[in-house]
C-alpha cells in the first residue's frame, strides 16, 4: 500500500521505518527541510529495536507535502495534537477521494483537521480516523536513526465521520492490524492515553524535573502517590465514556501498570528498562505540557464539563500546570468551547460524528 508519513518526532521516523520494511511503499515528509536533509540523503532511516540495527529504505522523504500525499491510500499524522491545525492547512489543497488520515493519537483532531480542510475549500471524500496512542514506544537516537521499544498490541480506533468507519478502518488495518472499532471519533479521543499518564507525571515531579538535569519520570517519578491520582483521573475519564454511553473495554491505565491487556500489552518495565525516558524536561515548553495538559487534559475537561460529570481531579491538575506554565489552560484551543461545540446537545452531536460536516 502507498502510505504518506507526516512529521518529524519520534513517532513519524517510527512509523516510516516500520511501515516501510512491512512491505508498504512509504512517503516521508517533514517541512523542515534541513532537517529532513540526512534522511533525503540516504532515502532511508536506520531502525533500532530487538532485533538489531538496520537501515531501512524509503520509496521517498520530502518537505513537498503534495508530492509525498499524491496517490497515498493512508495518510498517517504521529504528530502532536498542536502541530494538527496546521498540518491539515498544508494538506488541504492536496487530499483527494478515498484517502484516509490516521491519527496515532488524536485528541479529537479528526474532528479539527476535516474542518480545516474543509473551510479551505476542499470537499473530496476523506474519512479522518484517530486511535488512543502512538503505535511504538519509540525515540530518534540521531537525525535519521529511530529505537522502537514496543508496538501496539491494540489501538481503539474511532473515525470522522462515523458512517466511513467500515472502509476507513479497512485501509488502516492494512498497515495496522491491531486496531480494535470504537464507536466514533469521541470514543476515540476518549481512549486517548497521554492526557491520563503524563500530566500527574510532569506536574507531580516538577521540583525533582526542575533539580535534576535528566528525571525519568515513569521510572523514579512513578510512585505510589502518583499512581493514586492517575488511577483517580483515569476513573474520571472512564466516567466520562460511560456517561456518554460508550461501550468497554475502556482500557484502564491500571492495565498499562500490571497486565498485558493495555495498548501495549505489559510495556511499563520495557519503557524504563530501555533507558530512552531518563531525559531532560523543561516544564513550560515539553510536550507532556504542551499537548497532554494544555490539549489533551483541557479537552477532557471541557467534555465532562459537557456531559454533566465531576472531574475534580482533572481540573485540578489542570489548574496546577496552567500556574506553572503562566496561563489559563483551560481556556485552550482545544475545548469543545473553542471548538464551538460546546452549544450543542447529544442528539447533534451524535448527527455530527456520524455524519460529519456535510451532514
Amino acid at each position: 500500500m502507498r502510505i504518506a508519513v507526516l512529521g518529524g518526532g519520534h513517532g513519524s521516523y517510527a512509523a516510516a521505518a516500520d511501515l516501510s520494511e512491512q512491505g508498504h511503499e512509504v512517503r516521508l515528509w517533514r517541512r523542515d527541510a534541513a532537517a529532513l536533509a540526512p534522511v533525503v540523503a540516504t532515502r532511508s532511516i536506520v531502525l533500532r529495536d530487538f532485533r538489531g540495527s538496520r537501515a531501512v529504505p524509503l520509496a521517498q522523504a520530502s518537505a513537498d507535502v503534495g508530492a509525498v500525499v499524491r496517490g497515498a491510500e493512508l495518510l498517517v499524522v504521529p504528530t502532536p495534537a498542536f502541530a494538527q491545525l496546521d498540518i491539515a492547512r498544508a494538506l488541504a489543497p492536496h487530499l483527494s477521494d478515498g484517502q484516509v488520515v490516521f491519527l496515532p493519537p488524536g485528541t479529537f483532531g479528526s474532528f479539527v483537521m476535516a474542518r480545516a480542510v474543509r473551510e479551505i475549500g476542499n470537499r473530496a471524500d476523506v474519512a479522518f480516523a484517530e486511535t488512543g496512542t502512538l503505535p511504538y514506544l519509540a525515540r530518534k537516537h540521531g537525525p535519521a536513526e529511530v529505537a522502537i521499544t514496543t508496538r501496539a498490541t491494540r489501538l481503539p480506533t474511532g473515525v470522522f465521520p462515523a458512517s466511513a468507519s467500515e472502509r476507513a478502518r479497512a485501509v488502516v488495518a492494512r498497515a495496522y492490524p491491531s486496531i480494535e472499532p470504537v464507536e466514533d471519533a469521541l470514543s476515540g479521543a476518549l481512549m486517548n492515553a497521554g492526557p491520563v499518564i503524563h500530566p500527574p507525571l510532569i506536574v507531580m515531579n516538577a521540583a525533582p524535573l526542575e533539580h535534576f538535569e535528566r528525571w525519568d519520570i515513569h521510572d523514579e517519578g512513578t510512585q505510589p502517590s502518583v499512581r493514586r491520582v492517575t488511577d483517580a483521573l483515569d476513573a474520571e475519564r472512564v466516567a466520562v465514556r460511560e456517561a456518554l454511553g460508550y461501550r468497554a473495554p475502556h482500557f484502564p491505565l491500571a492495565d498499562h501498570y500490571h497486565t498485558d491487556r493495555w495498548m501495549y500489552g505489559n510495556a511499563h518495565d520495557r519503557l524504563v528498562d530501555s533507558g530512552d525516558w531518563r531525559e531532560h524536561i523543561e516544564l513550560a515548553t515539553h510536550r507532556y505540557m504542551r499537548e497532554d495538559v494544555a490539549y489533551g487534559l483541557a479537552f477532557l475537561v471541557s467534555v465532562a464539563d459537557w456531559a454533566g460529570v465531576p472531574c475534580p481531579v482533572a481540573r485540578g491538575l489542570l489548574a496546577i500546570g496552567g500556574a506553572i506554565v503562566g496561563q489559563d489552560l483551560a481556556c485552550g484551543p482545544r475545548t469543545l468551547g473553542a471548538l464551538g461545540l460546546a452549544g450543542l446537545d447529544r442528539a447533534a452531536m451524535r448527527r455530527l460524528l456520524e455524519r460529519g460536516l456535510d451532514g
